[in-house]
């Protein structure tokens, strides 16, 4: 007996939602389908079901669909462009989720634009895979039964975290599966045009949806056993024997047109206390070389050039951290920034003592290559709380710059020798044992221009990127359920 799809679409224009239903009703497993809409005058095609609902992600929504369903599975497309499943899609989604006992299965797809066919592969789900933004595709089949259980046990009236609570809520109680085969077309609407994407989570307009989704986390965290309490190890400062208080490394691979801007703002610092830079000139091709070079003069200079050609940006902090003239505190500088102004290291250093913590990061502000804020402007990450920063790390993707580290215990921890995710990974091993201080002056200045490590990514290298922070996502949160066993 085939199983049996109840099929639940956000509103859109109306010949999208007649596309889309055209293309479902072709397919005879499907049993029902139901308009989710948020204007009740609006119309909506003929035989189709309607749940008016507040928002397409709160919780109230989630219950509603649960109620309403009539098959095996749920499908959910939540866009407003067409979507068109491919042949005997949806009849391959349910027999997967059927032999995988899972209780949501999603899949790659391809995209449309202006006629333009692509590739939209997505990655696999794991239990690290916290992040509220996670990319499961214009697509979710749910198993009913589990999709209602876990419905069932939503407590929390959130307004735009109710879909997120209910996939974490899921993952508790059944499989995640990913299918990585091209199963549907997706096919966009006309949209406004858009500025650069920023990550969701620094966007202050957001910070209200920010702070359902943290709580929705922490829920789940208390759930797993991956919580910790805001008790810290306490920090003396005293360990090994430093000539400099402070150090400045800046890992650099063919930054020519940046690298001097990036030294003379270190050199100019202000501070009551020894200093120096530590750069390492990891194989550059482009001049930048004999840049670096050009500062040979000033003794606080130290211009590393490795033997080694396997070394990523984490593998460069590694030898600078290491290096014998490292000071007390590395601080971080990207070859592509600057400091915002003269007193940065000091206030850096300054954060170590005042917050007794073995990380500190700070606030930056967006610019261009000559240093023109733009939007958003200033990003603070106040998202990290004392109480609950280091739990509420799991899920954002990022934790802000510059980043500095207490040298003996950035040494024990190591640095993954990565050139993405490796300042993250740090955080959350400093996170897990002691505090993060937070300063919120803007003391750099993050400069985006078309040379950026992470500018115009493609898909492929994105997906590599966003399964790599899970994996880490996932190392830390069985470090730290591990931890909460032995206490």
């Amino acid at each position: 007996m085939k199983k049996t799809v109840s099929c639940f679409i956000a509103q859109a224009s109306a010949e999208s939602m007649a596309a889309t239903v055209e293309a479902l009703r072709s397919t005879d497993i499907v049993d029902k389908i139901t308009i989710l809409a948020t204007d009740p005058e609006a119309a909506v095609p003929a035989g189709c079901a309607v749940i008016n609902i507040d928002s397409p992600a709160s919780s109230a929504t989630v219950k509603r669909i649960a109620e309403a369903a009539t098959g095996d599975y749920i499908l959910l497309f939540n866009r407003q462009d067409i979507l068109v499943p491919g042949y005997l899609a949806l009849e391959r989604m349910t027999r997967i989720a059927t032999d995988s006992g899972a209780g949501m299965v999603y899949a790659d797809s391809y995209l449309v634009v202006d006629g333009k066919r692509s590739n939209m592969p997505v990655i696999d789900w794991q239990e690290g895979a916290l992040r509220d933004d996670f990319d499961f595709g214009a697509v979710m089949l749910f198993d009913t039964v589990d999709f209602r259980r876990a419905a069932a046990g939503i407590d929390v009236d959130y307004k735009a975290a109710g879909l997120y609570d209910l996939r974490l809520r899921l993952g508790r109680i059944a499989p995640i599966v990913h299918i990585n085969e091209y199963l549907y077309t997706v096919i966009a609407a006309p949209r406004n045009e858009s500025g650069e994407a920023i990550f969701s989570y620094v966007d202050p307009k957001n910070r209200g949806v920010q702070i359902e989704m943290e709580q929705a986390c922490t829920a789940h965290l208390k759930a797993v056993g991956a919580y910790l309490e805001p008790v810290f190890d306490k920090i003396s400062f005293d360990r090994g024997d430093f000539e400099y208080e402070a150090s400045v490394i800046i890992p650099v691979r063919n930054r020519v047109r940046t690298i001097r801007d990036a030294i003379r703002s270190v050199l100019s610092q202000k501070t009551d206390f020894p200093f120096n830079l530590i750069i390492i000139d990891n194989g550059s091709t482009d001049g930048t070389t004999e840049a670096i070079r050009e500062f040979a003069d000033d003794p606080r200079v130290i211009h590393i050039i490795p033997e080694r050609d396997d070394l990523g940006i984490g593998g460069c902090w590694n030898l600078g951290a290491n290096h014998p003239s490292c000071g007390k505190f590395a601080v971080q500088l990207d070859s592509d920034d600057v400091y915002a102004d003269e007193n940065t290291l000091a206030k850096m250093v300054a954060a170590f003592y005042e917050q007794n913590c073995g990380m500190v990061v700070g606030t930056y502000m967006l610019t261009d290559i000559d240093m023109n804020m733009i939007p958003p402007g200033v990003i603070d990450h106040r998202e990290w709380t004392p109480e609950n920063g280091r739990n509420n790390a799991l899920r954002i993707n990022g934790l802000g710059a510059p980043r500095a580290f207490y040298t003996p215990m950035l040494r024990q921890i190591g640095v993954p020798n990565t050139s993405y995710g490796e300042d993250y990974a740090l955080g959350l091993a400093f996170s897990r044992h002691n505090q993060i201080g937070r300063v919120y002056d803007v003391v750099y200045l993050c400069r985006r221009w078309e040379d950026n490590s992470d500018h115009a990514l493609d898909i492929v290298k994105t997906n590599a990127n966003n399964l790599y922070k899970d994996r880490i996502r996932t190392w830390e949160l069985k470090a730290r359920q591990a931890l909460n066993k032995q206490a």
